[in-house]
């Protein structure tokens, strides 16, 4: 699981990145390896779970997102992880 700080005064560079950014979250969720992926703008967080081996396999996709760089990343190994079947439904509001 990834637990990120995204910047506190996100510039226009980082603004500019954001479609990309999904692109690649659209692309690792349809092929499996990011099983969820959350961002709160109001509280500068963003966090992930992928599906991997390693750390190292984790820092390997996070190379791949555009954003990484601009983020404090911090990676934790998950023991478990429990979800239901359905996908929750999240008011983006």
């Amino acid at each position: 699981m990834v637990d990120a700080a995204l910047p506190d005064q996100p510039g226009q560079e980082f603004m500019d990145l954001l479609p990309y950014q999904q692109a690649v979250v659209d692309r690792y969720l349809s092929d499996g390896n990011l099983v969820n992926y959350a961002v709160s703008m109001e509280n500068a967080r963003l966090w992930a779970i992928f599906n991997a081996n390693s750390e190292m396999e984790v820092l390997e996709m996070l190379a791949d997102f555009p954003l990484t760089r601009f983020l404090d990343l911090e990676v934790n190994l998950l023991t478990s992880f429990n979800t239901t079947e359905a996908e929750p439904s999240f008011s983006l509001n």
